[in-house]
């Protein structure tokens, strides 16, 4: 274990120079078809500058503007290093893509190169059933691969990370936003899973860093390359003992994982080529629950009732998740989950690895009718069947596309927010919530994964609310800091959400994240704007000795 990390090269000599030829002058965008012409005959890379190809690769599902001069589709580490390198040297801002499936902007460049990883998928998927891991390229599907663990084990291993973007996210950027599913706590997020990675830094070289192999002392890493080496300084602010996807890790008291920091750190440091991951043992079956209750307030009792009843330990849950205050009107069959007037409903899913479903079912259905929240046991739906699991995927998935068409009906957009809070505090969150949405008359519906206190409420301002709707989010958003939670349980930051980020870890977070970028990217120049707001000037100082 050390925190001198000897940096690879992936390019020879000779490559470098080539491409440092076709760079000058840096900062000139004329430059690009100079390496257009190098990419393409040097490393079989095509840089497209033809606008209407690159049109249809800059813009992410968080539907901000996007803009970039050119964009290109590696296909394995040396192409990617070149692109990489190429900006570097030119001095051109270097956007990275994946599935584009990000709701913050993280995806979206605003000008310079866009960098797809959609074609890295060599050398595919290769699982070690006797570690239980799989190696796994970025530009993989997270649900292909998904699939491909459970067939390459014989349906013996799984991996467990399910967001509900798993369709369309590629593994690169799930592991870069530090994705999360239904599951609860830490086994929910990627980084739980994470055990190597290969990172490409900014001017194109190559960490490949395992767990545990390099961890920084006295706050810092150094990254030894040939003849210098570079001080590279961890982010040290608190970080609430929250589920958290909001911005890079930290550690106060400057011991971090290199792993770590890479993770959920949305591209800023380095762009992850490949990766290994920890498996879990598949469940052969699943018991699914839904159950309504008549408000919010008994749901509170619930929540509070199920963390005494399992010791705070809901590991035995793979799903814990709430359909709140409006979401039956938002909700395809509503009827067929909802009892009677109840306004609010809860689904459990239990992993069964020695229970049958029967059994399983019997233990839930005692849990349950203990609750001191009136649970009616005849009313609770086990789903059973592929039919029933469908109906209940299609009422969770129908909330947002139905509120999407009243938004664009009323000609403005949802507003949404991501935050999580501390358990003891979530009552009051909740009440102060409501109360502030019910006071500017604002439409909204909340549903989200009830295990980690994270829940989404979804405005649906009207176009004369949208000012006041937003600045409703804002104080959603730092009353979830003033109570010691974060903005962010599983979107990110991106470029959206950077005022955010300021509320919740303030100023000098900022600057933090500022110099450990510099030390590897002193022209902030990959992922420009994810995070933290790109002021201009650079640090000369890379690759000096500390």
């Amino acid at each position: 274990m050390t925190n001198r990390i000897a940096l690879e090269d992936i390019l020879s000599p000779e490559d470098c120079r080539i491409i440092d030829t076709a760079s000058s002058p840096p900062g000139d965008t004329k430059v690009l078809s100079s390496l257009a012409e190098v990419l393409r005959d040097r490393f079989g890379l095509v840089l497209e500058l033809d606008p209407d190809i690159i049109s249809g690769l800059i813009v992410d599902s968080s539907n901000l503007p996007g803009a970039a001069s050119a964009a290109c589709r590696p296909c394995n580490e040396r192409e990617c290093a070149a692109a990489a390198r190429a900006c570097f040297t030119a001095k051109i801002p270097c956007t990275i893509s994946a599935g584009r499936s990000n709701l913050t902007g993280s995806a979206t460049p605003q000008g310079g190169v866009l960098v797809s990883l959609e074609r890295m998928k060599t050398p595919g998927v290769r699982l070690n059933a006797g570690t239980a891991t799989v190696q796994s390229p970025a530009g993989i599907i997270l649900e292909d691969l998904r699939r491909e663990v459970t067939r390459l084990s014989a349906n013996a291993l799984i991996f467990p990370v399910d967001p509900t973007s798993r369709t369309d996210a590629m593994v690169g950027g799930a592991i870069a936003c530090n994705a999360s599913g239904f599951t609860p706590g830490e086994p929910g997020a990627m980084r739980n899973w994470v055990e190597r990675l290969d990172v490409l830094l900014p001017d194109g070289s190559m960490v490949r860093a395992r767990r545990g192999q390099y961890l920084s002392i006295d706050g810092a890493f150094i990254l030894a390359h040939k003849d210098s080496q570079t001080l590279l300084p961890v982010p040290r602010y608190s970080r609430p003992a929250v589920k958290n996807a909001s911005g890079p890790y930290s550690s106060p008291d400057g011991v971090m994982d290199f792993v770590d920091l890479i993770i959920g750190s949305e591209g800023i440091f380095g762009v992850v080529t490949a990766c290994e991951l920890r498996l879990s043992q598949r469940p052969h079956d699943y018991l699914d629950l839904f159950f309504s209750l008549s408000d919010e307030s008994q749901m509170l009792l619930f929540h509070e009732y199920l963390h005494r009843r399992l010791s705070g330990d809901l590991s035995v849950l793979s799903a814990f998740e709430y359909f709140g205050v409006n979401c039956r009107a938002y909700m395809d069959h509503e009827n067929k989950l909802f009892s009677g007037k109840d306004q609010v409903g809860i689904y459990l899913q239990v992993p069964l690895y020695d229970l049958t479903v029967d059994s399983a079912a019997e233990q839930w259905f005692g849990i349950l009718t203990e609750a001191p929240c009136n649970i009616d046991g005849s009313a609770v739906k086990i789903m059973t069947t592929d039919k029933d699991r469908a109906i209940f995927l299609e009422a969770r998935h129908s909330m947002p596309a139905r509120s999407l068409e009243v938004v664009q009906r009323r000609g403005t957009y949802t507003i949404m927010s991501d935050t999580v809070v501390p358990r003891e505090s979530f009552g009051d969150f909740l009440s102060y919530t409501h109360s502030l949405l019910k006071r500017e008359s604002l439409d909204y519906l909340t549903f989200g994964h009830l295990g980690d206190c994270h829940l989404h409420f979804m405005i649906l301002p009207e176009a004369s609310q949208l000012e006041r709707a937003t600045q409703v989010y804002e104080r959603i958003v730092e009353k979830s800091a003033e109570l010691g939670g974060v903005y962010s349980g599983e979107h990110g930051t991106g470029k959206r959400k950077r005022g955010d980020f300021l509320k919740c870890y303030g100023a000098a977070a900022v600057e933090q994240i500022r110099l450990a970028k510099r030390a590897v990217d002193p022209f902030h120049l990959l992922n420009r704007g994810n995070v933290i707001p790109f002021e201009g000037g650079a640090d000369t100082g890379s690759r000096n000795s500390p």
